[in-house]
């Protein structure tokens, strides 16, 4: 069963998926990133500045097959097409069609009404299934 995580009471939401990826990768875990397009490009431009000394490995979905084989973090808009199915980082409003068929589930939540409420639903959907929830408090903390 697919392990679901929510990180919540982050304070800036992009810079915590920023340092999460580049944990994930540094320790060579394959992440998935699914959300909107808009997400996705936003997060992108956010991998590429958040640090001048640090790479974080990313590619689109629609990248070369070397390159997507080489990319321990891919971004696609529906997780059906992800070519790896370790880790899904949900920046998406919506339960990810296709997440149990990943080894574990990220969930960020930022302190803006609207994303804690979307998240409650995520989070009784998973409950309602049967999945235990691991919940890491973001609140003051300043690392992923």
């Amino acid at each position: 069963m697919t392990e679901v995580a929510f990180h919540f009471n982050v304070p800036d939401k992009w810079a915590y998926v920023c340092r999460l990826l580049r944990k994930a990768s540094a320790k060579g875990l394959r992440v998935t990133v699914t959300g909107e397009p808009s997400t996705l490009d936003h997060l992108d431009g956010q991998l590429w500045a958040f640090s001048p000394t640090d790479f974080v490995p990313h590619c689109a979905m629609g990248a070369d097959s070397v390159t997507l084989s080489a990319s321990p973090i891919v971004f696609c808009p529906s997780c059906d097409l992800s070519p790896h199915h370790q880790v899904l980082l949900n920046l998406g409003q919506h339960v990810p069609a296709g997440f149990e068929r990943f080894e574990r589930l990220i969930e960020v939540v930022g302190p803006q009404d609207e994303d804690r409420q979307v998240s409650r639903q995520r989070w009784k959907f998973y409950q309602d299934r049967g999945y235990a929830i691991q919940r890491h408090d973001g609140a003051g903390r300043e690392q992923a």
